[in-house]
């Protein structure tokens, strides 16, 4: 695809400087530029690059730096550059068919313009919306609900009863639906509790790679509308996420607890069961959180304070730290006297 520069600040709601009829074929890094594309600028640390670049055009929030190169000037470049990517993005649609190697229940609900790949197994009493896509070896248990326009990528498992909203994005190797981590011990016996719940995703979310989310042993899993998970999540047997969320690649958060909506972990956060976080919480990478945490707040380490006070303690360990040298260094001098 071959798109104007005029054409493309049209999509991206930007203003074009210098030739509206430049032609642009593709998107590059800056620092990896190439002829014939548009590049972005969207940290200032790479502005070293945008001397030597090679690119026809260049996506950023303040012309000065433009520099008598062409250009399209926007409030979000981040944001610009992921609707420029989905303009020149080469389309994988394929035409809807049912692979003759799938294996489909006779009482099963197959929507309109459904795809489903090779060695898929549908069972009894499920139901898959209209436009969706369903990757090879998934595997779709009894009575579960798929939504319009979802995509289950490869080797998706998804146990009974398990509810999708529309346009969900399931990526290869994660299972949905498998039984929460439930036992009681009595001498030294661990009894297994029977995870009778389920899981409920809303619309719009996206689930990343080999994550695993349980169903509750009573009730509802929950994970709200538009939020995004990475790869290597863990969601644990009735937790509840709310909408909008962001949980990226490591994350992994304990039976019943509650977070609220906007909310964003940084990678390999650990969250204890019965607990509840605010609405918009950040809570930074690597942190442990042991007591609910109020909203609109940032929270670091471990155990997760608010970063302020965390930050404070790192410093004062680091002034006891040249205290106790400064003391060594007393005593040794008081020694070799």
């Amino acid at each position: 695809m071959t798109l104007t520069l005029s054409e493309i600040a049209k999509h991206l709601d930007g203003e074009v400087i210098g030739d509206p009829t430049c032609l642009i074929k593709g998107v590059s890094e800056i620092q990896n530029s190439e002829p014939n594309t548009i590049t972005f600028l969207g940290n200032p640390l790479y502005g070293k690059y945008l001397i030597n670049t090679k690119a026809a055009a260049v996506i950023v929030e303040n012309s000065d730096v433009l520099d008598g190169r062409n250009g399209i000037v926007v409030q979000n470049p981040q944001l610009a550059l992921a609707r420029a990517l989905s303009l020149f993005l080469e389309s994988t649609d394929t035409i809807p068919l049912i692979h003759p190697s799938s294996i489909i229940s006779s009482n099963a609900q197959i929507g309109k313009d459904v795809n489903i790949s090779a060695g898929v197994i549908i069972q009894d009493g499920v139901s898959i919306g209209d436009g969706s896509s369903i990757g090879s070896n998934v595997v779709i248990e009894t009575n579960t609900t798929i939504g319009k326009n979802c995509k289950i990528f490869s080797n998706v498992s998804l146990y009974h009863g398990i509810t999708l909203g529309k346009n969900v994005i399931v990526h290869s190797g994660t299972s949905i639906g498998c039984d929460g981590f439930g036992y009681v011990t009595e001498n030294d016996i661990h009894e297994k509790i029977p995870q009778t719940g389920t899981v409920i995703i809303g619309d719009n979310v996206e689930i990343g790679s080999n994550c695993a989310i349980d169903r509750a042993t009573i009730g509802n899993t929950v994970v709200g509308e538009m939020t995004k998970i990475d790869n290597l999540v863990h969601i644990a047997h009735n937790v509840k996420i709310g909408k909008g969320c962001l949980l990226t690649a490591g994350f992994a958060i304990a039976g019943s607890s509650e977070v609220g909506d906007y909310c964003t972990f940084a990678g390999q956060v650990g969250v204890a069961p019965h607990l509840k976080i605010g609405n918009r919480s950040i809570v930074a990478a690597k942190s442990g959180v042991t007591k609910s945490l109020k909203g609109n707040k940032i929270y670091a380490g471990y155990p997760a304070r608010e970063i302020k006070e965390h930050n404070r303690r790192l410093a004062l360990i680091n002034e006891v730290e040249k205290l106790r040298d400064r003391f060594d260094e007393l005593i040794q001098s008081k020694s070799d006297g």
